[in-house]
């Protein structure tokens, strides 16, 4: 599986923090899904009694997300792979699927991409932007304020270039964390 290496596709928190070596980095596009506050997250931006709220992909028909795609050489993906499987699969509510994605050379890579379980309890689908605002202001967890990771992924992505009205909107409305 890792001989021709592996694509990661990051749309949230993989932008400004992958947390493994990688060769290549490019702006990318994945076609036929949605990035969008959707899951609850009781491990790092919240807690089981006070969950936040964190970024997961979700299919929506004509959709397309931007974000970043990773190029892990074959000696390094094995121990890639495992790490993101310790980190995104901590509770089982992102699917691990392999779709195409465009890069900004025009090139259609076999990518991996972390995407919600819709049947999952800590599916968060259908909430409005200020019923997320209030959860993101107030939440914190184990990786720390949820505000914090709405920034972080805010400014990456306007850093990048990457349009996302519903991010945009929602880091006027949420305050930044105070120490």
């Amino acid at each position: 599986m890792y001989e021709n290496g592996l694509w990661v596709f990051g749309y949230g928190s993989l932008i400004w923090k992958p947390g493994f070596e990688y060769a290549e980095r490019q702006l990318a596009a994945l076609r036929g899904f949605h990035r969008g506050f959707c899951m609850w997250s009781v491990h790092y931006r919240g807690t089981t009694d006070a969950p936040g709220l964190v970024l997961a992909l979700e299919k929506k028909v004509g959709a397309s997300c931007g974000g970043v795609a990773y190029y892990v050489s074959p000696s390094l993906a094995r121990s890639a792979h495992d790490y993101l499987r310790g980190r995104e699969l901590v509770s089982a509510a992102y699917m691990e699927e392999q779709h195409s994605v465009r890069l900004t050379d025009g090139r259609e890579v076999l990518a991996l991409c972390y995407v919600v379980d819709r049947d999952h309890s800590q599916y968060a689908g259908g909430l409005g932007l200020s019923e997320q605002a209030e959860v993101i202001a107030r939440a914190s967890g184990s990786a720390g304020h949820n505000c914090a990771y709405l920034h972080n992924t805010a400014r990456h992505l306007a850093e990048l270039g990457i349009r996302d009205g519903d991010i945009e909107q929602l880091s006027r409305m949420v305050p930044e964390a105070r120490s």
